[in-house]
């Protein structure tokens, strides 16, 4: 077997991964030599992959234009975990209704986060409803004080978003959760999300006496319609499995637009 990819396709992208054995993927080309992974490492790696499955979730379910939403207490107020997770659970609830009569399912990926004064505050990524104020929308819903909002996309894109949804707890923060009971602790560790969010799956392909030499020397081709995101495309050597890889995304050159009554 010389190679395998995984496609993974989005309205807007598709990114691809190549692996294979040996510098090229040559018939009779071995992987290198495996490494054992320390403790450390394999902590860096599973943030790693946590941030590649948050980034494709969000690719999958959400749109440049939708909302990236701060659910915030009045200053000084200071409510126990369970309180707050009341509230959200009664939030969700009175939003849910309001996109349900407008024909839209609502969809959303949430983080709790404590701030450095020791307040509680929940970001979340939710659809925004064309036509709609949807700002007007989560306002009235979260009853116990105000909410910022901002468009997904002024983040960065979603990589970086992606990084602060699933990001480990600094020292600052950590000082803060050490006034919290250590069971309530989890849930600032943590993402939570809809049921009904699409889990993206690879389309696999496997090739065997394929070469890679060109598509290393000469970079990868986009299809039509499309243009390689240069800051994308990655090509090494994995130290812990052996394998060398080719990561890539393509663009959709063309604006894409929200499909009539999608989610």
């Amino acid at each position: 077997m010389a190679y395998w990819l995984d496609i993974f396709r989005f309205p807007g992208s598709t990114e691809y991964e190549y692996k294979w054995a040996g510098k090229y993927g040559a018939k009779g080309e071995k992987r290198a030599k495996k490494i054992k992974a320390t403790p450390e490492q394999i902590k860096k790696q599973n943030q790693l992959n946590r941030e590649k499955n948050v980034r494709r979730l969000i690719k999958a379910n959400f749109f440049p234009d939708d909302l990236w939403v701060t659910l915030k207490y009045p200053r000084g107020k200071r409510k126990p975990v369970w309180e707050v997770k009341k509230d959200f659970k009664n939030f969700i609830e009175r939003l849910r209704y309001r996109y349900e009569k407008r024909g839209r399912p609502l969809k959303y990926i949430y983080r709790m986060e404590v701030g450095k004064r020791g307040g509680i505050h929940i970001h979340m990524i939710v659809p925004r409803i064309r036509g709609e104020d949807t700002d007007l929308l989560v306002q009235e819903a979260w009853e116990s004080g105000r909410v910022n909002f901002e468009s997904i996309y002024e983040y960065g894109g979603y990589e970086k978003l992606a990084a602060y949804i699933v990001k480990q707890p600094d020292e600052e923060t950590e000082k803060q959760l050490s006034f919290f009971p250590e069971e309530e602790r989890k849930n600032f560790v943590k993402y939570g999300t809809s049921r009904n969010l699409v889990r993206p799956e690879p389309e696999k392909k496997y090739r065997g006496r394929w070469t890679v030499r060109k598509l290393i020397s000469e970079g990868p081709e986009p299809s039509p319609g499309y243009y390689i995101d240069k800051n994308t495309v990655r090509t090494g050597v994995n130290r812990f499995t052996g394998m060398s890889y080719l990561y890539y995304t393509e663009v959709k050159i063309a604006p894409v637009q929200r499909p009539e009554g999608g989610g």
